[in-house]
């Protein structure tokens, strides 16, 4: 017999994947939480239904929050990150020697747990020692923090259950206050192409821009989510989001799968029906 894990992307479109093995299934504190294994995808995560990484795709997702802020800014040392319980961020900014803090606010503990134990290829570096992980909610969180961060990254899970909170003007003006003057916000908003998707991508960006002065959004080719075309966030107080300063970054020497430069810049080139949704945001 034949088993699928099945995601519906709209009433009328759903993505299916072969699995070979049920790895993990529980319910926390906060939400229901699976692993499964496939033939095509490799391990991935689902959390209350929806799928949020695979082994195969995640390089592009977490790749993309993490560099195109870094190479903008090379000199960032202290990272906040909300949500995230997968690893796969902070994965990627422990590859830079000079990030010497990473806070980590993930809302369920049992996210973390299961990741490191069934996805250790995207949650290895979870015990870096410059890694601080708050079990709390992120939205109270970051309303104590002031001028204290060099990049704050938003990996959060879609505009409901426990992240809902995370998709809010006061949310994105507690970033803006807690990020120093060169500083960064990265989140993740989705995809345009789906009707009910596009909506919430385009509040998430309004609170984005409304908190920062510099705002902009970015792409990316993610194949496991809905539409494939991801999108992601920029806000910045001083930085502009591609400047001629970032092929520094390639002589850092890190070995990417999807990320380069040249790439960096063509991401924030959006199509023009992406361009109307954002400025009508």
């Amino acid at each position: 017999m034949e088993l699928w894990f099945s995601e519906n992307h709209t009433e009328n479109a759903r993505m299916s994947i072969k699995v070979s093995r049920h790895l993990y299934g529980a319910q926390s504190e906060f939400q229901r939480i699976d692993i499964f294994d496939s033939p095509e995808f490799g391990r991935f995560l689902v959390l209350d239904g929806v799928m949020m990484m695979t082994e195969k795709d995640e390089f592009a997702y977490h790749e993309m929050m993490v560099h195109v802020p870094m190479a903008i800014n090379p000199g960032i040392q202290s990272v906040l990150i909300i949500g995230a319980g997968d690893g796969g961020v902070v994965r990627e900014l422990a590859r830079y020697p000079g990030i010497t803090r990473m806070d980590m606010v993930e809302i369920d503990p049992q996210v973390v747990t299961v990741c490191k134990e069934y996805l250790p290829q995207t949650a290895g570096a979870l015990d870096d020692s410059r890694l601080t992980i708050y079990y709390q909610d992120g939205l109270k969180f970051i309303r104590k923090a002031q001028d204290a961060y060099d990049l704050i990254i938003v990996d959060s899970t879609d505009p409901f259950g426990p992240g809902e909170g995370l998709f809010t003007k006061e949310f994105y003006g507690n970033c803006y206050n807690g990020l120093r003057e060169n500083g960064i916000c990265v989140n993740q908003l989705g995809s345009p192409y789906y009707a009910n998707d596009a909506a919430a991508m385009a509040r998430a960006y309004g609170k984005l821009k409304g908190a920062f002065p510099i705002a902009s959004a970015y792409q990316a080719h993610i194949p496991t989510y809905p539409s494939g075309h991801w999108l992601f966030g920029f806000g910045s107080k001083t930085l502009a989001s591609a400047t001629d300063d970032i092929d520094d970054w390639n002589t850092l020497g890190i070995k990417t799968h999807y990320y380069n430069t040249r790439l960096h810049r063509g991401a924030f080139a959006l199509p023009n029906y992406v361009t109307e949704m954002l400025n009508n945001a």
